[in-house]
């Protein structure tokens, strides 16, 4: 192994390396994957759980590209909730809470069983460099290791520091060592680095709870998958709890301040914006008297539970002195006591879009080393680092996915357009086509963009061509089938819509406020020739029917705005030639280097103005 020349060698096997070294070795790339721990190989190092909003998106678009995250997710699946059916389908985000020990053990199992991917343990310390192209890695061990391209994903590992109250450790997560070395050599090559922090809650033993003094949430009756393929259907489901803090719970964690971390000085990085701490909440939203926490089980065979929602870097004895002042807490077992981290990133400015750095070639960054949080965000630009790693090795086209296309796209666009100072964490707002980024859609959004890639297999691609034409079908069926008022009248009066006095088309009827599919169902001659299509089918029908006009209001924007992506700026483009341009739109022009005129638009601090000169210089 180590006297081979790999095609890709990724380093780390959190989220990101593991989808980035399945997705180079799919579609074709010798690649090695190398981590410190073999035992940890897709760590669920905070919350056990996968999805929600937007991030639940993102998981289908990974599964619709031939991705694992999605099966995986399914497989080790213990709850599954689709949140947000009160809103739009826009909104509509599919969860899963996680076997979190069954999670690892099938990314370990599904990556070993994986064609071309080798596994090494140890740590990478440095990157053999030559001539401004990646050439290698150099482990702790001193192993040289040749490859052609390089996927960093080293999480929270470079030069992690752990705090607890006054206390520090070094490490990239609780009980595991931190990475040295690689942020050192990069910033002499000329990158820029920074720190940013997270956190995680203390876990409890679950036998010590009392539960009848907390909400219980169960999952959805009918739980759905994440994966587009036949992945296992869950039969059974493990609740999680709601319960809140007091103002009790929220003078002993303020007793604490003065040994927190946060507050004495001794953490100086920003952390997440909407994962803050407990100690963070009660502070910045002082006038508040209680804080929601979701008790949520850890897994099938396993007492332990994870407290989502009490994040603390507080000393331990505050932790579990304020925990047991929480509604059925009050005998709670402390398994661990939450902890900060903080560690190294590198400003995504300094990325193309294809995740390849610009500074060194065939080097590709991807997950938190780019300053994102969660697994969703990480295994996503995983997903599309090891794409490119192979096409560049391998001299194809790059890939990228738009801001139309997928939430990925927007993910990846932000990050490299508009970079990141803080944890940068994905929300359907930030998604200006988000109808268009449905989790329903994600499949005939981009597997057959996989399939001609090499890597979503024949069977995806014959599955959505199947689900395309019978939802089509469904639709010219709607849209056909008259409706007369004696039979439709008794329906409407049910949910309070006005009746007809004429025979109006069953699709016309699907468009009212509060009508369903399933209502129209209740129609004998509708639910015979309805009940052969799949819930997924009939899904896909009843939101284009019902959404059509502001499906097509959107396409017709992501055609107005395309005409600007399609204007290119040369990569050599010397924009101190362009005496009216802004200060400030100079300095950010030749700082991220944009592609097109799309792309420089959206960069912070560019105005219409600056835009105009520059559309009037290319013209």
């Amino acid at each position: 192994m180590i006297n081979e020349i790999y095609d890709v060698i990724v380093v780390g096997a959190g989220h990101a390396g593991s989808e980035a070294a399945a997705a180079a070795a799919n579609l074709g790339s010798k690649t090695l994957l190398i981590t410190m721990n073999m035992q940890t190989i897709g760590q669920m190092s905070c919350n056990p759980a996968m999805g929600g909003i937007a991030k639940g998106q993102i998981v289908r678009e990974i599964d619709a590209m031939g991705g694992y995250s999605g099966i995986i997710a399914d497989k080790s699946a213990i709850q599954f909730k689709m949140l947000n059916l009160s809103k739009g389908p826009a909104m509509w985000s599919p969860r899963t809470q996680n076997d979190r020990m069954l999670f690892a053990e099938e990314w370990r199992i599904a990556l070993e069983k994986t064609p071309n991917l080798d596994f090494f343990q140890d740590m990478v310390k440095s990157l053999i460099i030559e001539n401004n192209r990646v050439a290698g890695v150099i482990t702790s061990l001193g192993l040289e290791i040749r490859g052609k391209s390089v996927v960093l994903t080293n999480g929270t590992f470079l030069n992690g520091l752990i705090h607890v109250g006054d206390k520090q450790l070094g490490g990239g997560r609780m009980g595991e060592p931190r990475a040295f070395g690689i942020t050192e050599q990069l910033v002499t090559l000329g990158f820029e680095s920074g720190r940013m922090k997270t956190g995680t809650p203390p876990r409890v033993d679950g036998r010590s709870l009392d539960y009848s003094k907390m909400e219980e949430q169960k999952g959805d009756e009918n739980p759905k998958n994440f994966s587009y393929l036949e992945s296992p259907k869950l039969t059974k489901q493990i609740s999680c709890h709601i319960v809140y803090t007091n103002e009790t719970v929220h003078e002993i964690l303020r007793e604490g301040f003065d040994r927190s971390p946060m507050f004495n000085g001794t953490i100086q990085s920003i952390g997440p914006r909407y994962c803050p701490s407990i100690e963070d909440k009660i502070n910045r939203f002082a006038e508040r008297e209680r804080h929601q926490l979701f008790v949520e089980p850890e897994g099938w065979r396993t007492v332990e539970i994870y407290v989502n929602g009490f994040s603390s870097s507080l000393p331990e004895d505050v932790q579990i002195k304020a925990m047991r002042h929480i509604p059925g807490f009050a005998n709670a077992k402390v398994f661990r006591p939450g902890y900060a981290i903080e560690y190294d990133y590198f400003p995504p400015t300094q990325l193309n879009h294809t995740l390849e750095t610009k500074l060194i070639e065939n080097l590709y960054f991807a997950g938190q080393i780019n300053g994102t949080t969660g697994y969703e965000e990480a295994a996503g630009q995983g997903l599309i680092a090891g794409i490119n790693a192979h096409n560049k090795v391998h001299e194809k086209e790059a890939f990228t996915l738009s801001r139309d296309e997928a939430y990925i796209g927007v993910l990846i666009d932000d990050l490299i357009t508009k970079g990141t100072d803080e944890p940068y964490r994905m929300f359907t707002s930030r998604a200006e086509y988000r109808l268009l980024l449905r989790q329903d859609n994600a499949d005939i959004r981009l597997t057959e963009k996989s399939y001609h890639l090499g890597l979503a297999k024949e069977e995806r691609l014959i599955k959505v061509q199947d689900k395309i034409a019978k939802s089509n079908q469904l639709e010219s069926f709607l849209r056909d089938t008259s409706l007369k008022p004696g039979i439709i009248n008794p329906i409407l009066e049910s949910i309070s819509s006005a009746a007809v006095d004429q025979a109006y088309r069953s699709a016309q009827i699907l468009t009212r406020p509060n009508m369903t599919l399933a209502k129209l169902e209740e129609i004998d001659f509708i639910k015979e020739a309805t009940q052969h299509y799949s819930t997924e089918v009939k899904e896909q029908a009843e939101i284009n029917i019902k959404y059509r006009g502001y499906i097509e209001k959107e396409r017709d924007n992501v055609a107005k705005l395309s005409r600007l992506e399609t204007i290119k700026i040369a990569d050599d483009f010397n924009y101190d030639n362009l005496k009216s341009l802004s200060a400030e739109a100079k300095q950010k022009f030749n700082k991220i280097r944009p592609k097109t005129i799309a792309q420089a638009a959206r960069i912070s601090g560019v105005s219409p103005a600056d835009i105009n000169i520059l559309l009037i210089y290319l013209k």
